[in-house]
């Protein structure tokens, strides 16, 4: 294992103006999952972050509901921390921005920044609403990009071609608030100058602090020159005071990161560390910001530049990550697919959501895609039909065969030693924020795991008692596989691995994994994880849509429970075109809310595997079929139904309840055998 390290992560601080939707939550996923591979490893990784609270849309909100600007954000900060909780972001602390800590750093930047000649103050023209009395933010003013002539840009920036500009050199500009036209009016602000800083910057993003996409554009924008920075607001606004300067307020950019250093040491107090362990230019500790594409300008010019200039330290990684599409398009609400964090959660397992984006994100700013079937798909079959499935396939045996005991002697050690050598690459994916290559390289070996127990058939042996120490042997080394692969997956899947340890009566640890489990004991599974029912995806992609478009709930399109008529005739050349297929059945596990269906996995021979629904619950018990064998419609076309998709049809014959005949296992028939 690699030396101790002293890690402090951030992601970028929600507005505090309404609730968290699955935008923020990607990156607070993405976060997350560093942070706790980093501990896994072993190291010292503390994640804060905090509700950004200041600015005119929090004043203005507040005002509509008639609430005081300390309320609003007490209220919405609430709902923040609970829905980063409900998607299990382990943050060590989650703080405001309008915070007396925040105060404090703001002031002292500003004063050290004021000492070294890094301020101006000149009298500028601002847009003024001439209808509401005040002056216009950047955001609250609209109008065509004077570089690109991109319509409807806000302010300050331009989200077509990255220009950034002040709000006066809008073309066309209209405000927000009133639809009026904005006038000039002149009053004085205070500027950092950022030109002092431009060989330091140039310095500190030449490496590899910065992705290279990121450094590409610095490029562009060094050569443009960089501009003094606006850092004043007039009032009214909700903010911190300048000091000394009545009437004057930090810009809510100015306070924001600053944001982040106000929550550690909120953290530092409560739990007695020294925060200038972390924040002192001398300091060995390491920090990283994980953050949206947009808002890089900030966090990667500005916020250095403010840090260095003030003698505290700069970051050693500034992280961006892409926008979040739902089905190839920008997320809408007409559409129900601008999901709010909440929505989500009232539907949806958050383990779905966090493996899913785990799989899709990569180190660079390419934006992550949603697509909801392939999300039912891919959760459904890597998590449940592959990972779990591997101890549920080999815990009935080793529980009720041998008393919960895995063998006293290793099998399968060459396959083991190689999954346990895989760990360095998976951790150099992870660190790379690769995730996901990690999660191929998981599944790959997810994969051979399952190919090993196909290939010694632990419920053919079962049938030979002489085969018993046999069947103990592959079976534990199944388990024991399944803790390799449960233990890499840990940082994205924290509440299955939590679930997985308590199964394996042993902590999940990364340096542990060559150890032995020979003649542990392991508890009585249960089901660790569920698959992804579509109605419910439908469910909440109508709860997102609100009450715009009076949709149903999916509950109302139920399917009827009447038997159908027959149906036409068909020619005997359409009745030839049927694959029936005998299949052994590897998994099988109730279906939550269906009262006669079972979930099974049915091996086809050759690796080939099917997903199928059968509704034959009331007569066999889900742990009665592992090892039994079935003919199945093997080219029957898959089908989306109310609890998932199913990939076939069972074929059953009797009168029904508990008089349902499979093949026997003992018939001679071997998995992809042809039946005609």
């Amino acid at each position: 294992m690699p030396e101790r390290r002293r890690i402090l992560v951030t992601s970028a601080l929600p507005y505090a103006n309404g609730p968290l939707h699955l935008g923020h939550i990607i990156e607070q996923i993405q976060t997350d999952i560093w942070a706790r591979f980093q501990r896994l490893r072993g190291h010292e990784c503390l994640y804060v972050c905090a509700s950004d609270a200041h600015g005119t849309p929090v004043m203005l909100r507040a005002a509509k509901e008639g609430l005081t600007p300390e309320e609003l954000i007490a209220s919405v900060q609430q709902g923040h921390r609970a829905d980063s909780a409900g998607f299990l972001i382990d943050c060590a602390n989650f703080h405001s921005t309008h915070s007396p800590e925040n105060r404090y750093f703001a002031e002292l930047i500003y004063t050290r920044l004021a000492a070294g000649g890094h301020i101006a103050r000149r009298a500028i023209e601002q847009a003024y609403d001439p209808e509401r009395g005040m002056f216009l933010p950047d955001r609250y003013i609209k109008g065509e990009c004077p570089r690109c002539g991109a319509a409807d840009q806000y302010g300050d920036s331009c989200e077509a071609c990255g220009a950034t500009y002040t709000p006066l050199e809008l073309r066309n500009p209209v405000s927000a608030l009133s639809g009026a036209t904005p006038v000039r009016r002149e009053s004085e602000h205070f500027f950092f100058r950022l030109g002092d800083f431009e060989a330091m910057l140039r310095e500190w993003t030449s490496g590899e602090r910065v992705q290279p996409e990121v450094a590409n554009k610095l490029q562009e924008w060094f050569g443009e020159g960089l501009r003094d920075w606006d850092i004043s607001r007039d009032a009214p606004y909700f903010g911190f005071e300048i000091p000394g300067e009545p009437g004057k307020y930090f810009y809510v950019w100015v306070d924001a990161p600053i944001g982040y250093m106000a929550s550690f040491q909120d953290y530092c107090s409560r739990e007695g560390l020294d925060f200038d362990r972390y924040w002192s230019p001398a300091s060995d500790a390491e920090l990283y910001h994980f953050i949206g594409k947009d808002i890089a300008y900030f966090h990667t010019l500005f916020w250095p530049a403010m840090l260095h200039g003030a003698g505290f330290r700069t970051p050693n990684g500034v992280f961006c990550h892409g926008f979040l599409t739902v089905d190839g398009q920008k997320m809408s609400k007409s559409r129900g697919t601008f999901i709010l964090a909440r929505t989500y959660l009232d539907h949806l397992d958050p383990e779905y959501f966090r493996y899913y984006i785990a799989a899709k994100l990569g180190a660079g700013l390419e934006d992550i895609d949603l697509n909801l079937e392939d999300f039912v798909q891919r959760v459904n079959a890597d998590l449940v039909g592959k990972v779990v499935n591997i101890a549920s396939r080999c815990a009935g045996f080793i529980d009720k065969r041998f008393g919960g005991l895995l063998a006293p002697g290793a099998a399968a050690a060459e396959l083991r030693a190689e999954c346990v050598a895989e760990g360095e690459a998976i951790a150099a994916c992870y660190e790379a924020r690769e995730y996901g290559k990690a999660m191929r390289r998981i599944m790959a070996l997810a994969d051979r795991a399952n190919q090993y127990i196909d290939h010694e058939k632990p419920w053919a042996l079962a049938r030979d008692p002489a085969q018993a120490a046999r069947v103990q042997a592959v079976c534990s080394a199944g388990i024991d596989l399944f803790r390799i692969l449960a233990t890499y997956l840990a940082p994205v899947l924290p509440a299955l691995a939590a679930r997985a340890a308590a199964f394996l009566r042993l902590p999940l640890d990364w340096a542990s994994l060559p150890a032995s489990l020979d003649g542990h004991a392991i508890a009585t599974f249960t089901p660790l994880m569920n698959r992804i029912a579509p109605e419910r995806i439908a469910a909440m992609i109508e709860a997102s849509k609100g009450h715009t478009e009076g949709a149903a709930t999916a509950a109302a399109a139920a399917p009827a429970t009447t038997q159908p008529p027959i149906a036409d005739t068909i020619a005997f050349e359409d009745f030839a075109k049927v694959d029936l297929r005998v299949a052994r059945i590897v998994a099988a596990e109730p279906v939550a809310g269906a009262d006669k269906l079972l979930a099974l996995t049915l091996d086809l021979g050759g690796g080939l595997r099917r997903n199928v629904f059968a509704g034959i619950k009331s007569a066999y018990a889900a742990g009665d079929l592992v090892g039994r064998l079935t003919v199945m419609v093997a080219n029957l076309a898959p089908r989306t139904m109310r609890f998932g998709v199913s990939e076939g049809m069972v074929l059953a014959a009797g009168p029904g309840g508990k008089d349902i005949f499979l093949l026997a296992p003992d018939s001679g028939a071997e998995p992809g055998m042809q039946v005609k």
